[in-house]
């Protein structure tokens, strides 16, 4: 066995690779096992590894969003609950590790010989997790409108299912029994990581395997010091905004300074707004998130997703504010919304510093799109949620790609035939919304057409940016064009808020038109 100091490159490669692929093998099962259409078609969840002190040793190529905030959650079950062979902690609540209340993380113990070696974790945006209105993202007042707070609790008790913690979670939502089956299947993507590492620590040493983690954390943090030591040192800052919050029309501003100094870097948010009434705050994990994937993006693919990104960085967010929202500030739009426009400002900033490394805006929104209702096929309650895509900022050297997820979300668009399939609801319209691409010497990606038509009478939620501003150009590139929200009723059509929840009508016509990227340099 190697001690701690006799790690072999070959070795830590190879140990690289497995961990790796365990969450990816994670993903999988929790993918083929699902039930919602979010899950199984849209891929919108994330599987992790954790050590035992709860630093994530491998993440799989999942959801940014999460990157961050996943560790908190395991660091919360940990702190709260005395964990054994065979359990598994649940939770959503924001201000204990989560993110928003329909992201539901499930973690489990890794034990090998009664010895605790880690984690496996994931967490999966479920459609709906009750609230004020259906999908679970309304424009809130208070955290508690928008659904189920889940503190952490054991939903698996020495491998078997908590009835009475299953039977509450089941009994406060719209669609049990789609929740139940992404349940299942989160865990089984779990026991299948569990599963997996200890037959790992069988075949190494749990002394092998714990070594090599740990070199695996310290490689990854060794890169992100060379790289912050490619960055000129100096301070920079960049500033943007909201719309709005759902609530007041008045634009919310985002600040950012980051100040690089040699192989570490300091990234404050002073200046950010205070936190607001509606659903646009961001909790502590989002913004930790952003700054994670902002530097991560920018080391090569080979380096590990890991914690040891995040240990030459600090981040500074001000508390009740925007970036860092106190209870019970509503959060829903803060893991889609908000953290989209912290990335833009990081990337701003640091296109002052590295302009031929960092492309213009990308769309800078996630468009969320909510219906429920009544499905008249089967009499049961139903919940669609997508987000959809839009136009990436133009690079240097290469125009941005039209029609595609960028950023804080890294999921798939919905296929028009499992839409249909799942919903009563009909894809109208799904095409590239030409023009909408900034100009510049390279282009901005152009957004996207998505119009779907209700079939019955239904409740819509709209939860969008960019609507007002517009994603910016770098190096004398042109910004992409904003986005719409349109309802079409008889053939009529009228502007809908950014952000908003509405009736339809059985044949109204729902159309999310969204933004263009940015464009790069001078025509």
């Amino acid at each position: 066995m190697n001690s701690s100091n006799e790690i072999n490159p070959i070795r830590l490669e190879v140990f690289k690779h497995l961990f790796t692929a365990i969450p990816e093998e994670m993903g999988a099962v929790l993918r083929k096992s699902s039930y919602s259409p979010n899950i199984k078609e849209r891929l919108d969840f994330s599987c992790a590894l954790f050590d035992a002190e709860a630093s994530m040793i491998s993440q799989a190529a999942h959801i940014p969003v999460h990157l961050g905030a996943m560790p908190l959650s395991v660091q919360y079950s940990l702190k709260e609950i005395d964990l054994a062979p065979g359990d598994m902690v649940t939770l959503n609540d924001p201000y204990r590790g989560g993110t928003h209340l329909p992201d539901i993380t499930l973690v489990a113990p890794i034990f090998v010989k009664d010895e605790l070696f880690g984690f496996a974790a994931n967490r999966a945006h479920h459609a709906d997790v009750g609230g004020m209105t259906a999908g679970s993202m309304p424009i809130a007042q208070e955290l508690f409108q928008e659904g189920l707070i889940i503190p952490p609790i054991k939903l698996i008790e020495a491998g078997e299912i908590n009835q009475g913690n299953w039977n509450l979670i089941l009994a406060n939502v719209r669609t049990p029994v789609e929740r139940a089956g992404d349940l299942r299947a989160q865990i089984a993507a779990n026991q299948r990581g569990v599963q997996r590492m200890q037959e790992l620590a069988n075949q190494y040493g749990i002394e092998d395997l714990s070594n090599y983690a740990t070199a695996l954390l310290d490689y990854t943090e060794r890169m992100t010091r060379n790289l912050l030591a490619e960055i000129p040192n100096g301070e920079y800052s960049f500033a943007d905004a909201l719309d709005d919050d759902g609530i007041s029309d008045e634009p919310i501003p985002i600040k950012v300074s980051i100040k690089i100094e040699d192989h570490a870097a300091t990234v404050d948010f002073n200046g950010s707004a205070p936190q607001q009434k509606g659903s646009v705050n961001a909790v502590y994990a989002i913004t930790l998130s952003a700054v994670y994937y902002v530097f991560r993006c920018l080391l090569s693919a080979d380096v590990p997703n890991n914690s040891g990104s995040l240990r030459p960085i600090q981040v500074i967010a001000p508390e009740s504010s925007v970036v860092n929202a106190s209870h019970p500030a509503p959060v829903a739009g803060g893991n889609v919304e908000t953290s989209q426009r912290i990335t833009d400002v990081l990337l701003g900033a640091l296109s002052q510093a590295m302009p031929d490394r960092i492309p213009a805006a990308s769309q800078g929104t996630m468009n969320n799109t909510l219906i429920g209702g009544i499905d008249p096929r089967n009499k049961r309650s139903f919940t669609y949620y997508e987000t959809i895509c839009g136009g990436m900022g133009a690079r240097p050297g290469k125009d941005g790609a039209s029609g595609i997820h960028t950023h804080m979300t890294n999921t798939l668009n919905t296929p028009v035939e499992a839409l249909e399939f799942a919903y009563p609801l009909q894809v109208m319209r799904y095409e590239i919304r030409e023009g909408t691409g900034g100009a510049g010497q390279f282009k901005g990606g152009n957004g996207v057409y998505r119009d779907i038509k209700v079939l019955i009478e239904a409740q819509a939620t709209q939860l969008s940016e960019r609507r007002k501003t517009k994603p910016y150009g770098l190096e004398g590139g042109e910004p992409g064009s904003q986005g719409v929200n349109i309802l079409i009723r008889d053939s009529k059509e009228t502007e809908l808020p950014s952000k908003g929840t509405f009736d339809l009508k059985a044949g109204d016509i729902l159309s999310v038109r969204t933004p263009g990227g940015g464009g790069y340099g001078k025509k």
